[in-house]
């Protein structure tokens, strides 16, 4: 079947660019400020924190599920409540209450048959409690307009070709709700160890643009080809 949508778009990649939601976010702040809200120091202080949280609570649920079927059943049972089983309190999960992180919480499995992406069409809803902060294609709107109309091409621009009998599940964030995708398991995993599993157990595959390899961790490159 051809194709009908532009073929010549702009790949997916990260902007330098200001985006209108940081043009905003900076409005309503320096107004929450002048109002007394918060202070700019609070906000400093929170960024901070936020910035530090990274995927590390997401990757060690994905670990654990992989290596305990009964918390698996209970993580894809319910996500929220679960994740308190490692620490991270959705209800509470900065400490001082962050009301737009009071949400539902949903773990997609990957099977062979099935294969999930999460994107937020409406603006940059993503489950940060457990992922941190997004990374700045998912904020863009070549990334949240184009993957629910043309996800296996979008998904091939990050270098993952999914099989034509493989089913792509796009699964849209709103403000109650948030997703993550549970990666399968790799070959050649046998025997690892929780702490192991989740170093391979990146961002981009509980965002659902990349599968787990076992060569292949946020903090080491992957081996290098005919090496």
């Amino acid at each position: 079947m051809s194709q009908t949508h532009d073929d010549h778009h702009a790949p997916i990649q990260e902007s330098g660019e200001i985006s209108e939601f940081e043009i905003l976010e900076t409005a309503v702040r320096e107004l929450a400020i002048e109002k007394g809200l918060f202070s700019a120091e609070d906000h400093r202080r929170f960024s901070e924190w936020a910035e530090s949280v990274g995927p590390a609570g997401g990757s060690r649920l994905v670990a654990k599920a992989w290596t305990d079927p009964e918390f698996k059943a209970r993580l894809l049972a319910d996500g929220t409540e679960t994740c308190k089983e490692v620490g991270i309190d959705w209800r509470d999960p900065t400490g001082s209450g962050t009301p737009s992180d009071y949400t539902y919480f949903y773990v997609l499995e990957n099977t062979p048959t099935v294969h999930n992406v999460i994107v937020c069409t409406l603006c940059s809803c993503y489950p940060r409690p457990v992922l941190g902060m997004s990374p700045d294609w998912y904020r863009t709107p070549n990334y949240r307009r184009r993957l629910v109309r043309w996800p296996r091409e979008v998904l091939a621009e990050f270098g993952l070709h999914m099989p034509p009998e493989v089913e792509v599940r796009v699964h849209d964030s709103n403000q109650k709700s948030r997703f993550m995708v549970m990666p399968m398991r790799p070959e050649g995993t046998e025997g690892w160890t929780e702490e192991q599993l989740a170093a391979i157990v990146t961002r981009d595959t509980m965002i659902g643009v990349a599968l787990p390899q076992v060569d292949w961790t946020a903090s080491e490159a992957p081996s290098k080809v005919g090496a």
